[in-house]
């Protein structure tokens, strides 16, 4: 069964390279296409596959990974294009680098836990060439995955604490030292704390066990949801939510909440 699906997989890659080469030839669009030009279109369906995920949609998640292949595969053709690299070479290139920092798998490394291994990868990625364990974290990531990024490769040398309780103290402090700050009403200072604050949270969800941008995006779908709910109450009494005030929107949200549970 696995080699027949094995062999399924590799004629139908072969069939997509073929395909997406033909459309680099002869489609207008596709012909031209750079690697600026589709940096973007790359971005959004790496973000349509990720609501996928949290949608747990196996088949919307399925047809996402079908489209960041097609990018994938487009890069290396413009790469062959340009003589930069080529498709065997991104894979076998990868290839290498999955064996290298799998010791444990491919040599004579003791490790079993997964917290060896991630500690194990960033040691080896360091004799890699990088001058940095945080070199690897891509500059254009959000704000709160780079954050999420940069403590885990961080913990992969064991720069972290020791246990969800001492993170949290750390919380509360830059908690106290954000509300210090707006006392003071000091915007540049407050702006630092608060970041500080975000830090200190994600770091700790991390120690819960909990992926931070997961759990906001739980919350932001949750709002989006409820507050489309008291909208759609207050169209139905007859009102107009623009012209309705706090309090009466109060109203209608603790009725939307409801509707929720």
């Amino acid at each position: 069964m696995y080699m027949e699906e094995k062999k399924k997989a590799q004629e139908a890659f072969s069939r997509l390279y073929d395909i997406v080469e033909e459309l680099r030839e002869k489609c207008p669009w596709d012909r031209k296409q750079t690697f600026d030009t589709l940096r973007t279109n790359t971005i959004e369906e790496v973000y349509e596959l990720a609501d996928a995920i949290i949608d747990k949609n196996m088949e919307e998640i399925r047809k996402e990974c079908g489209d960041v292949m097609l990018h994938v595969i487009f890069y290396a053709i413009m790469g062959r294009e340009c003589g930069a690299f080529t498709m065997s070479e991104i894979l076998n290139g990868e290839c290498e680098k999955l064996i290298r920092r799998h010791p444990h798998v491919y040599g004579d490394v003791c490790a079993e836990d997964s917290e060896t291994v991630k500690q194990n990868w960033e040691k080896i990625k360091l004799t890699e060439g990088r001058k940095s364990v945080l070199s690897g974290v891509p500059r254009s990531l959000p704000a709160m995955i780079k954050a999420q990024r940069i403590k885990e490769k961080a913990q992969g040398v064991g720069f972290d604490w020791e246990n969800a309780s001492g993170v949290w103290d750390k919380v509360c402090e830059e908690m106290e030292e954000l509300h210090d700050e707006v006392e003071r009403g000091d915007k540049e200072a407050m702006k630092k704390e608060l970041g500080d604050v975000f830090f200190s949270l994600i770091n700790y969800a991390e120690h819960l066990g909990i992926n931070a941008e997961d759990a906001l995006e739980t919350t932001n779908k949750k709002f989006i949801s409820r507050f489309m709910t008291m909208e759609r109450l207050i169209e139905s009494a007859g009102g107009n939510i623009s012209q309705m005030s706090v309090d009466d929107m109060e109203v209608f949200w603790q009725e939307a909440k409801k509707y929720d549970k």
